[in-house]
């Protein structure tokens, strides 16, 4: 050492020529994983914790841009928590229940779900991947129940390291280690510890209520699964009696429901029908008594102004029934198909006998010109709504 200078003594390694990123992101990530960058310790008060409900992904669909948008703001509020000294519970998990996952598993290996077949240990699918093209039903080879379980359970592994290989790409700081699947044992004991507390704190009932069925796949569907289209209908203008004889007339599209129908509906304000509120009608064909009542919801400008309500025809029959408080006269089956036995709401001897498809007078209605008309669908099948009392699964 010089006198007034000081020598520092470096091992310098030559710059590349090209400056690269390469294997950094493996690197580091490496790192944070060892070191539990990301951990959710949870040795700390409540208070100190914050704690991200992240919505799981459907595994069965495909990762777009829009995921990446969503959950890189998640992502934002997660650091900033950790630097606010928080605790932060981040985990991941992955939807892999459900139609999407039983869609994709039929396209994927050319199977389908026949209940009345028995387990096959040795079963080998007849595709493995079809480049997403669709397989028809009458293609597709029927197996067992739980041979086509163990098919969801394997194709919704392999895509999931795909889709978590992708947000550790990313770089999104979730605790790995707290990864959960919607179709996993821990979940499905999670769910069933909570209903069975709900049961014990008296906030669990059963209820004759309206859902949406799936006539293809026979099993219930969410409305978050519906895809609304519309297609040309008719008019059909229908006519109640008074008990004196005199007329009163609807417009529906519907006329296969009259059967289930428990009321005509028209709106408070419609001075057309004012008067009518708080009698009774009677329907046609089935001689049923049915109230005629207000509500604001319906439209004075749609038909006649005036319509049936049926259980259940669309959403605005549910919200007719729920707060109207009517009864519930459901006749469509879960095939789709309408009841052949008789209802108990219709009494009258000759109405009655007209229940049964094959002995309805035809033609029903007059038709008119011709409404746009809605339709559910969900996975490219039909749904209906359908009123059930669901049995405890707990």
């Amino acid at each position: 050492m010089t006198e007034g200078k000081s020598i520092i003594n470096a091992n310098l390694t030559p710059l590349p020529d090209k400056v690269g990123v390469d294997g950094l992101e493996d690197k580091w990530r490496t790192v944070w994983d060892e070191d539990g960058t990301y951990k959710f310790r949870n040795t700390r008060d409540r208070k100190a914790v914050y704690s991200i409900d992240t919505p799981p992904p459907t595994v069965s669909g495909s990762l777009h841009v829009g995921h990446v948008f969503s959950y890189t703001h998640t992502d934002v509020i997660a650091r900033y928590k950790r630097m606010r000294g928080y605790d932060v519970f981040y985990p991941m998990g992955w939807d892999d229940n459900g139609l999407p996952t039983e869609r994709r598993v039929q396209n994927y290996y050319g199977v389908r779900v026949d209940v009345s077949l028995p387990y096959d240990p040795d079963f080998k699918p007849p595709f493995e991947g079809t480049d997403g093209k669709k397989i028809d039903a009458k293609d597709q080879v029927p197996i067992s129940r739980k041979n086509f379980i163990e098919l969801c359970e394997r194709l919704t592994a392999q895509d999931e390291k795909l889709f978590e290989a992708l947000w550790r790409k990313l770089g999104l700081s979730i605790d790995w280690s707290q990864t959960y699947h919607t179709i996993g044992q821990h979940p499905q004991r999670v769910a069933q510890k909570a209903f069975l507390r709900n049961l014990a704190r008296g906030e669990a009932y059963q209820q004759d209520a309206p859902g949406l069925w799936d006539v293809t796949f026979q099993t219930a569907v969410a409305q978050a699964e519906l895809e609304s289209r519309e297609y040309p209908g008719f008019y059909h203008k229908v006519a109640f009696r008074f008990e004196d004889g005199t007329p009163i007339y609807i417009e529906t599209t519907r006329p296969e429901l009259l059967a289930a129908c428990t009321s005509l509906i028209a709106n408070p304000n419609d001075e057309r029908y004012k008067q009518y509120f708080g009698q009774y009608v009677y329907s046609p064909l089935f001689k049923v008594k049915v109230p005629i009542l207000a509500h604001p919801a319906a439209e004075m400008d749609k038909g006649a102004g005036i319509a049936m309500c049926c259980t259940f025809g669309d959403v605005t029959d549910v919200e007719w029934w729920r707060d109207l408080k009517l009864p519930t006269r459901p006749i469509i089956q879960r095939n789709g198909r309408i009841v052949m036995d008789t209802p108990d709401w219709i009494e009258d001897p000759a109405g009655r006998a007209r229940v049964p498809a094959r002995s309805l007078p035809k033609p029903l209605a007059r038709p008119r010109s011709p409404p746009a008309r809605s339709s559910s669908t969900s996975c490219a099948s039909p749904a209906i709504w359908t009123a059930s009392r669901p049995r405890p699964s707990v």
